[in-house]
């Protein structure tokens, strides 16, 4: 009987020495989680039950469980590097099936769709036709075509005309002692092209001005300017005699025969202090082509295209899945696991959301594996090892005595 003991032993010490050089071999496999071997006693019962005289029948593994526990930050700077801080995991799909992963080391295929190294996709919510995030499972793919133009139709300004200033003489665009003050803003039209939009603010009388507008050197504003009148607080009153705060040019072909454009001016921030003539804002909407050249992927799991022309485009939304219990979880590799009955189902959604947690970019999980109480338990279950052999020695020598003694 105690060689059967024994050998449950040794059989126990053997399969804790896999698990912890399993665990150190993967000290460094980003997303590892260690595994810890669980035992139990084999106890010896009749059908009346045990009894006071009945010894245990050895030790057997009831588990190898699964640490979920996080593993340290490593930082890379690559972009498709994706570690999760706290509660939840990647959502990948291999050819149909759903894995779960800690491992954010994902690529692009030639399609663009984002990949691990095992060629399975990442999954996340996608966008709809006004760059809106659609809570949609599917696999996330980016798009390498150009940005369209957008028209310039309106622009901000944030300025103060300074009221020591003299009233000129009739506005001449080219004489520039007849305005006062003048700037500029690039705007773009249908197709793209930049256009330059010169703006010119003449005193026509105290707490009046007209303000003239110019596209490529022709005028576009009303006959004799946009009238904008302040009150003697120095506050926007009237444009073009209504308590209107913007005002609209003429409609005008643009020098590069795309479509008809106006543009309208916002100057409800305008101001007329004793002050120094300032331009803290010229802002206009529109934009000219661009090509994607890099993108980036925020906490909340938003992936944006970084294009040309300084605009940035939704692309998507990488998701995070949990579950009631994770230890229940199937492990389909290294570092993949499957949902099964005991894990409960999954739950996903946006990171940051509910109990899960946020995503940071250019980052990677490593190993949650402790070299140090790894070594440790290898040194414990070297000895369970060598102490079961030690009993297998003892039974050896008690049996040989015995047949000696027949002899």
């Amino acid at each position: 009987m105690s060689l059967q003991v024994a050998l449950t032993g040794i059989n126990a010490a053997s399969t804790e020495l896999n698990s912890i050089s399993n665990n150190i071999a993967n000290n460094a496999t980003t997303g590892f989680k260690k595994s810890r071997v669980e035992f139990s006693d084999v106890f010896a019962q009749s059908a009346f039950g045990s009894t006071g005289e009945t010894t245990g029948g050895g030790v057997r593994v009831t588990n190898i469980r699964q640490e979920f526990a996080q593993g340290d930050m490593q930082f890379s700077g690559r972009n498709l590097d994706l570690a999760v801080e706290g509660l939840g995991m990647f959502r990948l799909d291999n050819n149909g099936s759903a894995l779960y992963t800690r491992a954010g080391n994902f690529g692009m295929d030639r399609e663009g769709y984002l990949v691990n190294s095992d060629g399975s996709k990442l999954t996340g919510f996608g966008v709809g036709e006004n760059e809106e995030i659609q809570p949609i499972i599917e696999d996330l793919k980016m798009e390498f075509s150009d940005m369209k133009p957008k028209t310039t139709r309106n622009v901000e300004m944030l300025m103060n005309l300074d009221i020591k200033t003299d009233v000129l003489p009739p506005f001449d665009p080219t004489d520039s002692g007849t305005f006062n003050f003048s700037t500029s803003v690039t705007v773009y039209d249908s197709l793209g092209s930049s256009q330059i939009g010169n703006l010119y603010f003449k005193k026509d009388a105290p707490n009046t001005w007209s303000a003239y507008t110019y596209v490529d050197g022709v005028e576009v504003s009303q006959v004799g300017g946009d009238e904008i009148v302040f009150n003697n607080t120095g506050e926007l009153e009237t444009v073009n005699g209504t308590p209107d705060t913007t005002y609209t040019t003429n409609v005008f072909t643009p020098l590069s025969d795309a479509q008809p454009m106006d543009l309208t001016f916002d100057v409800s921030t305008l101001t007329q202090y004793d002050n120094s003539f300032g331009i803290n804002r010229v802002v206009q909407d529109g934009y000219a082509a661009g090509r994607m050249e890099d993108f980036d992927v925020d906490g909340e799991g938003v992936i944006f295209g970084r294009f040309s022309n300084g605009q940035a485009k939704t692309m998507g939304q990488v998701t995070l899945t949990n579950f009631p219990n994770s230890g229940g979880l199937k492990q389909a590799n290294t570092t993949t696991w499957m949902e099964t009955f005991a894990s409960g189902e999954a739950a996903t959604g946006a990171p940051g959301s509910a109990s899960l947690g946020k995503i940071q970019s250019g980052a990677l999980e490593g190993s949650n594996v402790d070299l140090t109480k790894e070594l440790v338990s290898m040194i414990g279950a070297q000895r369970s090892f060598q102490a079961n052999a030690q009993v297998i020695s003892t039974n050896d020598k008690i049996t040989q005595t015995v047949i000696n003694i027949r002899r």
